[in-house]
């Protein structure tokens, strides 16, 4: 089934619904799907067939939906970047993927190469201006959608270059209706979507909400939170969506607190852990809203694990058990499975799971193996089954003989009401090998020094895991999906350290 099927099956189905607010514009789904059939006949005039790469190169908009279903529609792979990026950036995309063509807009043309050696570009105008209802209808291209890719994403790179993750269409779908599964949506759900496209978590909450009929309203003012939080209200929004930074702003620099949000079913949060401290506080703020967490991978489409609602206090820092459809492992390096309690790596197999990485076997070969997704991710598992993240095995501090979590330091400094987001990560010492570091982001017109955060660690850590350095930052360094750069972290450290002996 090609994936474009979701927006015909909803059109059918629900064409007065509204599909997607943006600023001014409403458009339903009758009027969608006319707009994505007129845009597939334009790409078909371009000469875009079964299996050509498209790059996208847009913010969220009507239009960015538009195309993406009009590049489905006729057989295309959407490609889709972050809008925030370099020319350099972008030449190593077109380079890496060879695209057919570039569909982007005005204010992001300054990002392509002169360069650029594609077939055609397309600067997109937002408003349904563009809508011609006299082209015929432009018909889905059958896929083998175990096979024929729907989608490349570039992993944003929180190690090094970015690779293309293949997606098919039955990547796609198997995901999607997963994720509409255990979240129950229906053609009544209204996502408040904060979260750009082009990255895995705001992509499944198009194609979830597309399939089900439901509404995404989009928003760019994330930074200005307290008109996100009246739209919500305006728009009566059922599900908010965001990473962990997402809520630590809400939590601490917001009205939320001040506000009622009577149509408020759920909220999600993936692309790391919210802390514990952060949890117990939102949940005490909204008492009667669902609380989701989620674990995921770009490479597994973008869900693995889900943590049902009725269990965050009982279960309160895991990430859940596997969503429908997917089979997990935590595994010793032995290739057995860990004790309940022990830490290994998870291991994932479903039909979620990604084809490999474009232009990349052996990349591909070391994460794809024949017992599943190496997912790097390491967790521990309880006796029900229950699955808690403690990091990535690059993110592990090597202390002398210890091996230590960054995870489990940062929950701790966390739940000092005074700091808004904490990283730790190791730096080099000439006799334990690495230390740790904590880099603390305090509120505003707050004080804390050193002391008093390793004061409060000592209370609550063991020894060897307490921060040796504390640094304040006014901000973290994320990837555009809200990940922290530990490498850029450490990357800095060296730096500062260098500047210190000259």
């Amino acid at each position: 089934m090609n994936i474009c099927t979701f927006l015909e099956n909803s059109a059918r189905d629900y064409p007065d619904n509204i599909a997607i607010v943006y600023r001014e514009q409403r458009v339903d789904y009758r009027t969608l799907s006319m707009l994505v059939n007129s845009l597939a006949g334009t790409l078909t005039g371009h000469g875009v067939k079964k299996g050509d790469r498209v790059i996208l190169l847009l913010e969220n908009s009507i239009h960015y939906a538009a195309w993406y279903f009009a590049v489905l529609r006729v057989g295309g792979v959407v490609v889709a970047l972050n809008t925030d990026t370099t020319v350099k950036e972008v030449e190593y995309v077109l380079s890496s993927c060879q695209p057919k063509g570039v569909i982007t807009n005005k204010a992001c043309c300054q990002y392509l190469p002169e360069n650029n050696n594609v077939d055609f570009r397309i600067i997109a105008v937002e408003g349904l201006d563009t809508l011609d209802q006299s082209i015929a209808v432009c018909p889905i291209i059958e896929v083998d959608e175990g096979d024929d890719l729907a989608q490349i994403i570039y992993t944003s790179g929180t190690t090094g270059k970015p690779k293309g993750v293949m997606l098919t269409h039955l990547n796609l779908s198997s995901n999607t209706e997963s994720i509409v599964e255990y979240l129950r949506l229906t053609s009544d759900d209204k996502i408040m979507v904060v979260l750009p496209f082009f990255y895995s978590y705001g992509n499944s909450l198009l194609l979830t909400h597309i399939m089900a009929g439901g509404t995404l309203i989009i928003s760019h003012q994330f930074v200005f939170l307290n008109k996100v939080l009246e739209m919500m209200i305006n728009e009566k929004a059922t599900g908010f969506a965001g990473v962990p930074s997402s809520y630590a702003m809400l939590l601490h620099k917001s009205n939320i607190r001040g506000l009622k949000f009577p149509h408020l079913r759920y909220m999600t949060c993936a692309g790391g852990a919210l802390s514990p401290a952060n949890i117990i506080e939102l949940k005490k703020i909204l008492p009667c809203v669902d609380y989701y967490a989620m674990y995921g991978q770009t490479e597994a489409t973008a869900r693995l694990l889900y943590l049902e609602p009725d269990q965050w206090m009982e279960r309160l820092g895991s990430a859940g058990k596997a969503i429908p459809g997917v089979e997990l492992r935590v595994m010793a390096k032995d290739g057995q499975d860990v004790r309940i309690g022990e830490i290994g790596e998870i291991v994932a197999c479903g039909l979620n799971i990604m084809k490999g990485y474009w232009g990349d076997p052996e990349a591909t070969r070391e994460v794809l193996k024949d017992d599943g997704l190496h997912t790097g991710d390491l967790a521990r598992i309880d006796e029900d089954g229950y699955i808690f993240i403690a990091g990535r095995q690059s993110d592990m501090i090597k202390a002398g003989a210890f091996r230590i979590h960054p995870q489990e330091i940062e929950d701790v400094i966390i739940e000092m009401p005074e700091v808004v987001e904490c990283a730790v990560a190791g730096i080099p010492d000439e006799i334990m090998g690495e230390k740790v570091k904590a880099f603390v982001v305090l509120q505003a017109d707050l004080c804390l020094d050193e002391k008093d955060i390793l004061r409060y660690c000592k209370k609550n850590l063991p020894e060897y895991k307490v921060p040796k350095v504390v640094e304040f930052v006014d901000s973290l360094p994320r990837t555009t999906s809200g990940k922290i750069k530990r490498y850029a972290l450490k990357e800095e450290n060296s730096k500062h350290e260098y500047r210190n002996t000259k």
